[in-house]
């Protein structure tokens, strides 16, 4: 499993595109996998036949874990181990040759290590073939002899549990004692597994005692199984949290609870708006492009930010420093299959009304396809959430992580409104804007959100103000 950015930790695997015994070729896309981030596509860097698939779909593979073996060679000799690609157990000493110079293939081109791929030995494995003795933390055992095992099956002496670092967050978010897991893994290692059957021992006298009934609940909660479908008469069930909705919970909980979070709203007439929007459907100059409400609410926040620029801002806790941006990479949240996302559009301030047309448009249609990538989803200064389309009239947005501000857009209904002294039928919605108080105090807030109503209630201002 490559290591595809943003020190991600691990990833699933949705869906094997080969199988053992298909030939594949160098760039080939074999499986799609699924991180905190995105849905991404992994193309083989070799030319040969698979041999094996080591994990089965919706399986969590820890970044580095082999997932898939390939015979390459005209005599079907393995191809050096790259990160994510095993060499079959038949040729051992292949794996620990240097690759080769030139080029060497990778799976989704981050580069690779000029280092042997020879792994260093751990701590607990046995004295080394050249007659070195194991480290001085751990006692040296008898050469091709397992590590002593104590009482909980962890190497003795007292050690640390040996364990990678997403074992231990696993084990930290499910309250599970590393010290009291029994290991299996090669060394005496707490595998990933060890983590969930600890789990659920721990969890078994609990289940078991209000009914027998409650027994089959209890697979579900492992987290690389696919929630099943309700039994009849079942009155819980469980679904694993993992991938995208998993990294939205845990931003949303530290943005609400990092940022001092302030929302202000206003409630206006965008019935000129509406005109607006259908006189450009219209226009034959934007012929094919998506026109809606959406596109002039964004052009307005641009607007809106040109006139208060100190709105656009992100605060650095560590140099204690506000950082003002020169430039606004628009978020628009997606409400996809696999969870809320929140893709931006690059520099969007630059952009014309055609140009911010497309990018919505591509934005909107990569999102719903599931193919939005970590590099679309970095980098955002404000985000755009539309929770009219829902039926939703308002809400209290949270921060996106590292923005200064949210906008929420309710929707667009006809409602009775006063106008030119008149009561009349109206299009009326109402704005939500949550910003981070340590970037904009209560005056700059609210002239920002003043601005943005003010360019919906009177479009022309879209031309006068820009």
């Amino acid at each position: 499993m490559p290591d595809v950015g943003e020190g991600l930790t691990e990833a699933e695997i949705l869906k094997w595109y080969v199988q053992p015994g298909d030939t594949v070729t160098d760039g080939q896309v074999v499986c799609e996998v699924e991180t905190a981030k995105a849905a991404v596509e992994l193309p083989i860097p070799f030319d040969g036949t698979v041999h094996a698939l080591l994990f089965e779909e919706g399986t969590t593979v820890d970044v580095g874990q082999v997932i898939i073996s390939v015979q390459t060679g005209p005599g079907g000799e393995p191809e050096p181990a790259a990160p994510g690609v095993a060499a079959p157990a038949a040729a051992p000493e292949a794996a620990e040759e240097p690759a080769p110079e030139g080029r060497q293939p990778v799976l989704v081109g981050y580069g690779v290590s000029q280092s042997s791929t020879k792994r260093r030995p751990r701590k607990a494995a046995p004295a080394a073939q050249n007659g070195t003795a194991a480290p001085a933390a751990v006692p040296a055992p008898a050469p091709a002899a397992a590590p002593a095992l104590n009482g909980s099956g962890h190497a003795a002496g007292g050690d640390r549990p040996l364990a990678k670092p997403p074992v231990r967050k696993l084990a930290k978010d499910l309250g599970i004692d590393l010290a009291s897991v029994v290991p299996t893994g090669e060394g005496g290692v707490v595998t990933r597994e060890d983590v969930h059957a600890a789990a659920a021992a721990a969890l078994a006298p609990q289940a078991a005692a209000p009914a027998p009934a409650a027994a089959p609940a209890a697979p579900a909660a492992v987290p690389a199984q696919a929630a099943p479908a309700a039994e009849p008469g079942a009155r819980e069930t469980r679904i694993p949290i993992k991938g995208v909705r998993k990294a939205t919970a845990q931003a949303m909980v530290g943005s609400a609870f990092t940022a001092p979070h302030v929302t202000e709203f206003i409630t206006l007439d965008v019935t000129r708006t509406m005109k607006l929007v259908q006189e450009l459907k219209a226009d034959p100059d934007l012929a094919g492009l998506r026109i809606n409400p959406l596109l002039l609410i964004a052009k307005a926040v641009l607007i809106a930010v040109r006139r208060n620029p100190d709105v656009n801002a992100s605060w650095d806790e560590a140099a204690q420093e506000i950082v003002l941006k020169h430039y606004v990479n628009l978020g628009i949240a997606a409400a996809t299959p696999r969870g809320l996302i929140v893709p931006n559009i690059k520099d969007a301030h630059t952009k014309t009304l055609p140009e911010l047309s497309e990018a919505l448009s591509s934005l909107v249609a990569t999102a719903r396809d599931g193919k939005t990538s970590p590099a679309d989803m970095q980098g955002g200064t404000l985000t755009i959430t539309n929770v009219g389309v829902f039926g939703v009239d308002t809400g209290t947005p949270i921060l996106n992580p590292g923005e200064s501000a949210i906008l929420a857009v309710g929707a667009i209904r006809l409602q009775p409104w006063v106008h030119k002294g008149k009561v009349k039928p109206r299009h009326v919605t109402t704005l939500a804007l949550s910003f981070d108080h340590r970037l904009v105090d209560g005056e700059l807030g609210s002239k920002f959100l003043a601005d943005i109503a003010a360019v919906l209630e009177q479009p022309r201002r879209l031309v006068t103000w820009s």
